[in-house]
């Protein structure tokens, strides 16, 4: 392989996607154990010489690291595009999303072309896929991740926008990511990148949560002075911690697992983390109360994304989600959600952004003078399968009533039973 140099007109900061391998130690006997790989997102002085990338060893093979400067290669073009895009993006526009247009009217028989061969969750594809996710080991992204695919190989990234990208760099064939929880409501994050990027929904996953107040071994409760997690876990656990009569204060921090490693990592002994009970085995950390979420059906859905879509089929549930933004005129909205009505096709969400390009609408009217509006983006599931002609048919007369219209992914439900008490 010919090394490769970075491209024409490269800033001198750049951002790129980065391999780490970390080795992890057990807190308990501080012995090294198994190394584990971390994708991040980074910020690199650019010159015109080649990156270099040392493994443990202080270098790599010659293959080894042109696939990883040509990893870093393309994550830059994907970030200077997505620039590019919104400094030539105006308004009532949306030109392009990675460098592609894909934001125009999709017809119906101009789907994307499905690969031929079924790739929803399933455990027997589980040993051959590299799946990324948010979070480090320890998150429920990654519990997520071993339940749609056993046996995978979890790659774990600081930001939701790595682990899209670590799918669309080939470094991760699936990735892994929340979109809903049962009590705090939509990540919107996800759904914005979801219109950004060019990757689709093949799946998807709900987890119970089941939170634990974790601390070092041989603290006790009336030790602690703080409490840190992630902000929505914090939130769903407010009452019981009241509860449990501790005087803390609540710190957020990015993630739950991130917390737990957090209070290992530096010893604190004041401090404790609400993260799950793998954490605490990772981390060697004790569990000092057990399932302190206030609500016990406390769920959490996860979306799967691959570069391709799946062949749908009729055989089983399937679900489809959409985003689309609606014309000019009045009740447009109505319109479109009366041709899943007259079809008996069920909506299991819909959910409002804001126009990213297109943000507020002005209205001149010679009675009432200029209204402003502002502009959505709408996303929708529904329970059929792109392979019903009913879904099909309701899709033409959606496309009568909008100016954009996209397919995200037709797929199959998780139809799992779940128990409420336990999140394991």
């Amino acid at each position: 392989m010919q090394a490769l140099s970075p491209p024409p007109n490269t800033p001198n900061v750049k951002p790129v996607v980065r391999i780490r391998s970390l080795p992890f130690i057990n807190p308990t006997n501080r012995r090294p154990g198994p190394s584990r790989f971390v994708v991040q997102c980074v910020y690199r002085l650019g010159s015109s010489s080649q990156p270099s990338f040392a493994g443990s060893n202080g270098a790599l093979s010659a293959s080894r690291a042109d696939w990883l400067s040509f990893c870093a290669i393309l994550a830059s073009n994907v970030v200077n595009q997505q620039q590019d895009t919104e400094k030539t993006g105006g308004a009532g526009n949306i030109t392009a999303v990675n460098g592609h247009k894909t934001l125009d009217l999709v017809p119906i028989e101009n789907l994307p072309k499905p690969l031929t061969t079924d790739h929803s969750p399933a455990p027997m594809h589980g040993s051959q896929l590299r799946v990324a996710y948010q979070g480090v080991p320890g998150a429920y992204s990654e519990a997520a991740a071993g339940k749609a695919y056993p046996g995978c190989e979890a790659i774990p990234c600081d930001q939701f926008e790595v682990a899209f990208q670590a799918v669309e760099l080939w470094i991760a064939d699936r990735a892994v990511l929340p979109v809903e929880n049962s009590l705090g409501g939509s990540i919107h994050r996800n759904y914005d990148l979801l219109l950004r990027h060019r990757l689709h929904i093949v799946g998807e996953v709900q987890l119970p949560v089941h939170h634990c107040l974790l601390a070092l071994p041989g603290v006790r409760k009336d030790y602690l002075t703080r409490v840190i997690s992630h902000p929505q876990a914090l939130a769903q656990c407010e009452h019981t911690l009241t509860k449990l009569g501790l005087n803390v204060t609540r710190e957020a921090v990015d993630d739950t697992a991130g917390a737990a490693e957090y209070v290992a990592a530096n010893s604190l002994r004041d401090t404790a983390a609400i993260a799950s009970a793998r954490a605490a085995e990772l981390y060697g950390l004790q569990i000092l109360s057990d399932g302190i979420q206030d609500d016990s059906s406390n769920v959490t859905r996860f979306v799967i994304l691959a570069r391709e879509p799946i062949i749908p089929r009729t055989d089983r549930p399937f679900k489809t989600s959409i985003v689309f933004a609606h014309d000019k005129g009045t009740s447009a909205l109505f319109k479109v959600l009366s041709a899943f009505a007259f079809r008996n096709i069920n909506l299991t969400k819909i959910e409002s952004r804001p126009h990213r390009h297109r943000p507020i609408r002005l209205v001149d009217d010679a009675n009432i003078g200029t209204a402003k509006h502002f502009e959505y983006m709408f996303y929708i599931d529904f329970e059929a399968s792109m392979a019903e002609p009913r879904a099909q048919n309701a899709l033409a007369d959606v496309q009568e009533f909008t100016s954009f219209l996209k397919v995200l992914g037709s797929y199959p439900m998780d139809m799992t039973p779940w128990c409420p008490l336990r999140g394991d």
